[in-house]
């Protein structure tokens, strides 16, 4: 995926810019993670390595709601209630915070005391493709230093899992996507 971006900026120039949508897990930085501890990266790692401050990572947490994931690799897409977060998570803090949905500013806090005490690690919790409240701390949650992984964070304390796109062909409409949903 980095080889692509980095070859489709070049392509386009200088001036070129670029939006990647993926997981937290994939997106923030994976030296800021326990994922660096056993060897891994990602692309949030590798934009950062590679643009520096001129790469912006978001990431975005909830506390509670439902979520569209399966229960394992391949499985059907499910309904799925999310468990409230761990008392030892970054989500944690932010659901105890007075306002439900907030942006975060971790580059440039307004108050630099924000950052410092986010600076401690915590559990961050990782929902994908798959979610697995039967066993969420073991399949879900790891450290993370979440100012040193993101530069902002979008909190929503109640998230709700998307409505899936129908697969119905529209009269009239050429067989190609998006018309030929």
């Amino acid at each position: 995926m980095f080889e692509s971006l980095h070859s489709i900026l070049e392509f386009r120039g200088p001036q070129s810019r670029a939006v990647i949508w993926a997981h937290n897990s994939h997106i923030g930085d994976a030296r800021a993670t326990q994922m660096s501890a056993r060897g891994e990266l990602n692309i949030g790692q590798l934009v950062r390595e590679a643009y520096g401050d001129k790469a912006y990572n978001i990431g975005f947490g909830t506390d509670h709601g439902t979520v569209a994931a399966a229960s394992e690799w391949g499985g059907p897409m499910e309904i799925k209630q999310v468990q409230p977060s761990h008392i030892d998570s970054y989500e944690r803090v932010c659901h105890e915070v007075a306002t439900d949905n907030f942006l975060l500013p971790l580059r440039q806090t307004a108050k630099e005391i924000t950052r410092k005490m986010l600076l401690a690690e915590r559990l961050e919790r990782a929902i994908g493709v798959i979610y697995r409240p039967e066993t969420e701390l073991q399949s879900h949650y790891f450290h993370a230093c979440l100012p040193n992984q993101f530069d902002e964070y979008i909190w929503f304390d109640e998230t709700r899992a998307v409505d899936p796109l129908t697969k119905e062909t529209m009269q009239g409409m050429p067989d190609t996507y998006p018309f030929g949903l």
